[in-house]
């Protein structure tokens, strides 16, 4: 009796492969599937703030002792071995900035890819403090923004904060 059901039970396992599979169109014809997912290729951003500790320029925060540096060079570097990108941008009056990259950048990920500020555009504040100018700030992802284009992965670069070696030159 056992193997009685046991075969009934492969018989009609059969037969409905049999007519799901037949039921299906041809795998010329796209009608009745879903169009395939595009290509997820973005474009990556990324944002961060440039301060100056100490020195009270426009737009000074008490609670933070630091100022907004305006027009600070801002560099987003990724390497993957023998390829490199390198995006600049500069800094908003709030030390604000937002580097963009085009699809340039699909062959990096957020690991491959660091941001520097290579130095303070104010004369008095001038001692990088954190990060470290060569070590540069890693990417941390936030959310995905949608553009015209496409979708953007934006990403944090954090806080670079410069300080200054005498107060007397701010």
């Amino acid at each position: 009796m056992a193997s009685f059901l046991a075969r009934s039970l492969l018989g009609c396992l059969a037969l409905v492969m049999i007519l799901a599979v037949g039921g299906l169109p041809s795998p010329g014809s796209a009608m009745g599937l879903p169009q395939p997912q595009p290509s997820l290729n973005f474009t990556i951003g990324v944002e961060g703030v440039v301060w100056c500790n100490g020195c009270r320029y426009r737009g000074y925060v008490e609670s933070r002792d630091a100022s907004p540096l305006r027009n600070a060079s801002v560099l987003l570097r990724c390497r993957h071995g023998r390829r490199a990108l390198s995006v600049w941008n500069t800094t908003n009056a709030h030390g604000y900035f937002l580097i963009q990259t085009g699809m340039q950048a699909a062959p990096f990920t957020s690991n491959n890819c660091k941001v520097y500020v290579p130095r303070s555009p104010a004369r008095g504040c001038r001692v990088a403090v954190s990060p470290a100018r060569k070590k540069g700030s890693p990417l941390k992802f936030r959310r995905f923004v949608t553009l015209t284009d496409g979708l953007q992965a934006r990403y944090s670069a954090g806080r670079f904060t410069f300080a200054t070696q005498d107060r007397s030159k701010c």
